[in-house]
């Protein structure tokens, strides 16, 4: 049994190493949120494919139907979706 651990430990250590190396996939409860939003304010969005983030609560949202999006924060403290 000792010796399976053993013999694992270097497999285990590479997957670690390259697990960590491979491009982040993005936050699927943020592209989520962002259809919700979009679709709450009455815009036409499928599904959010792809978000860029331009700062705290500003996002730039791309759709499946290739509408694009900025979603933001504003001074009143409101969610806005602006087209792009």
């Amino acid at each position: 049994m000792i010796t399976r651990i053993w013999a694992s430990a270097p497999l285990l250590l590479t997957a670690t190493l390259f697990a960590g190396s491979l491009p982040a996939a993005e936050d699927v409860t943020l592209l989520n949120d962002l259809t919700s939003v979009i679709r709450l304010l009455g815009m036409p969005c499928d599904k959010v494919v792809s978000a860029k983030r331009q700062a705290d609560d500003d996002h730039i949202a791309i759709c499946k139907d290739g509408n694009r999006y900025r979603v933001f924060v504003n001074a009143e403290g409101r969610v806005v979706a602006e087209k792009k």
